[in-house]
């Protein structure tokens, strides 16, 4: 998987913000994207630590 690829989808993010009367830059979308891989990169740490294979919720 590469470190480009997209963990979520832009028009959603841009749909719920537009919801709330707010706007979208650009580069939002993967920022957010950045931050899931960041939280899935740690709560793939937590289960190794925890010697199990399968990632849970309390992981993130």
């Amino acid at each position: 998987m590469s470190d480009k690829e997209s963990f979520i989808i832009g028009s959603k993010v841009k749909a719920m913000l537009k919801a709330k009367g707010l706007m979208c830059s650009g580069e939002l979308p993967d920022a957010v994207s950045a931050k899931v891989r960041e939280m899935l990169e740690a709560a793939c740490e937590r289960t190794t630590a925890n010697k199990r294979s399968t990632v849970r919720p309390h992981d993130l």
